[in-house]
């Protein structure tokens, strides 16, 4: 896929034992049994983990530890963090053995990916869910984490988060939103920034009414392309029945985006879903057959107007420096003519 190009381009020893094998694992929650994790506070210690691609440079785990660290979280890398196989950072059994273990670890209050890329569906089968279920706290990022994030919400009910990496821009936008999520635990609206700047008009981040209206729902979702790539097993969510499905992705062309969203649409889930908002598709462009291209929005508006469900495009989600970080698996409900997302309760207790 050309998104592993463009993240190439922008990204920055075994186990002695074998690893369980954790794949017959069930669903372990009724959609009304959803699991809060604890939240976060000055003090508490992020494990940092490599469940996907590898960096291969010091400077962006310095870079890693010192912004976790201007918001007061002290850092915990994991065992296998700069391990090397391939592309990957590890083997499979090393990168799940380290999530696992950071699970496990009363002393790690919360976990972060160090970064995204590609590698995060190969664990999913040997990943201890009943650990994961038994020991909630915090789990974040994005791109290549959502498989992560998907199998976790479908195997314990866990809400996870999909937010900044810890190598992302954590600027003062993603860093407050992340503070107020999950230190202060409030219950968000997600809004657009408005500014103009010198301009008569917002010519920046600007929403996009796909559909106008509300809609009340889980929030699900992730990147497309890892969303889709997992669908059919059994860490894909079954039940979409009244969900919010978000979407984003990075460098993909827009015939590919199209063929995405063709699958979930012949895979039933569009059918199901209450409201729809999708984010940021950044470096996405034309190409493939060289006879010309249908825009981003009209392959959006293709599969998404005729749900006649509350629908918008253009929310601060995806591979950009101005992040939210949304609670995945979480109650909330969207306005699609404002753009907005309000949480219908705290992500955090």
């Amino acid at each position: 896929m050309q998104r592993r190009k463009f993240i190439q381009n922008i990204g920055i020893g075994s186990l002695a034992f074998p690893l369980a094998n954790f794949s017959d694992f069930e669903t372990g929650f009724k959609k009304s049994d959803i699991i809060i994790p604890k939240g976060l506070k000055e003090g508490d210690t992020i494990g940092v983990i490599s469940p996907s691609s590898a960096i291969f440079e010091t400077e962006p785990y310095e870079i890693a530890r010192e912004s976790l660290e201007a918001m007061g979280l002290k850092v915990k890398f994991g065992e296998f963090t700069k391990a090397r196989y391939g592309h990957l950072a590890g083997t499979d059994m090393e990168r799940a053995e380290e999530l696992n273990e950071m699970f496990k670890d009363k002393n790690i209050d919360g976990i972060m990916a160090l970064r995204g890329g590609s590698g995060a569906a190969r664990i999913l089968d040997k990943l201890d869910y009943n650990a994961i279920k038994n020991n909630p706290k915090v789990f974040m990022g994005y791109s290549d984490i959502t498989a992560l994030h998907l199998a976790i919400y479908e195997k314990t009910g866990l809400v996870t988060f999909h937010g900044p990496l810890a190598v992302s821009t954590w600027n003062s936008f993603s860093s407050d939103y992340f503070k107020r999520l999950l230190f202060n635990k409030e219950e968000i609206t997600f809004s657009n920034p408005t500014a103009k700047g010198d301009n008569l008009a917002q010519t920046t981040n600007r929403i996009r009414t796909i559909t106008p209206g509300k809609a009340s729902g889980k929030l699900i979702g992730g990147n497309l392309s890892v969303l889709t790539g997992i669908m059919g097993s059994p860490y894909f969510p079954t039940n979409w029945e009244d969900n919010i499905l978000y979407l984003e992705d990075v460098g993909e062309q827009i015939y590919a985006v199209d063929r995405m969203m063709s699958q979930l649409q012949l895979g039933g889930v569009l059918d199901k879903i209450s409201g729809f908002i999708f984010g940021k598709c950044t470096n996405c462009k034309p190409g493939g057959s060289g006879y010309g291209s249908l825009t981003m929005e009209e392959v959006i508006d293709h599969y998404i107007k005729p749900l006649e469900i509350p629908a918008f495009s253009g929310s601060m989600i995806g591979h950009i420096d101005d992040n939210f970080t949304i609670p995945n698996g979480l109650e909330a409900r969207i306005d699609s003519k404002k753009g907005s997302i309000k949480l219908l309760q705290a992500a955090v207790k």
